[in-house]
């Protein structure tokens, strides 16, 4: 029997490069996406970035989708969504509402600006849309699963609520008040929930 251990090792040692070399492409993706966004980011750009040549870029993502859904596949799994599930566990309204908002700015501020820029531009980007179905698709449906609870007013009091807290979980709502504004997460949680309360209980 021979053992072919020099061919083993050679194929171990490219398929390391490779992996690296995939690592550090993405890595120049996500750096960029976070100083000017995915749809000014270019393939040139990546490349010097990365240190490597533009058909380098290409060898591994032959496409704009195979890159920026390894983007997102990546930035998701290095910075987890928070234990959403986990919110509902608390059963005063004001306080699920307060816990969501932290947990989840904290997280908006972990991947600053890089998750901001994305979500600005997926609306050019079909397959950034995609790959941020993670994030969006709960965003849809917690304003009203977060309204669930709350002594309403009025016949519009529960859409006014959902629609307070939708506005409240968006990352561009976060950028404004923790971002360009200074406030902490939590006081921009907590100025939230009291604008939530209004909107439950008055009738325009």
């Amino acid at each position: 029997m021979v053992v072919r251990t020099p061919r083993r090792y050679e194929l171990r040692k490219r398929a390391e490069r490779q992996a690296h070399t995939r690592r550090r492409i993405v890595d120049a993706a996500l750096a960029l996406h976070g100083q000017v966004g995915p749809v000014r980011t270019t393939v040139s750009a990546i490349a010097g970035r990365a240190g490597v040549e533009r058909l380098t870029v290409y060898r591994h993502f032959p496409h704009e989708t195979a890159l920026l859904t390894a983007c997102t596949d990546d930035l998701f799994a290095r910075k987890p969504l928070p234990e959403m599930n986990g919110w509902f566990a608390e059963r005063h309204p004001p306080a699920r509402l307060a816990r969501a908002l932290g947990d989840l700015y904290a997280w908006y501020r972990s991947t600053d600006p890089i998750v901001a820029n994305l979500v600005r531009d997926a609306s050019e980007l079909p397959a950034l849309r995609d790959g941020l179905r993670p994030l969006t698709d709960p965003l849809v449906e917690l304003p009203v699963a977060l309204s669930e609870g709350w002594p309403t007013f009025g016949p519009s009091g529960r859409g006014r609520l959902a629609g307070l807290i939708g506005h409240a979980l968006d990352v561009a709502t976060w950028q404004s008040l923790a971002g360009r504004r200074g406030l902490s997460d939590r006081e921009a949680a907590a100025l939230l929930v009291v604008a939530a309360r209004s909107a439950a209980q008055d009738e325009p």
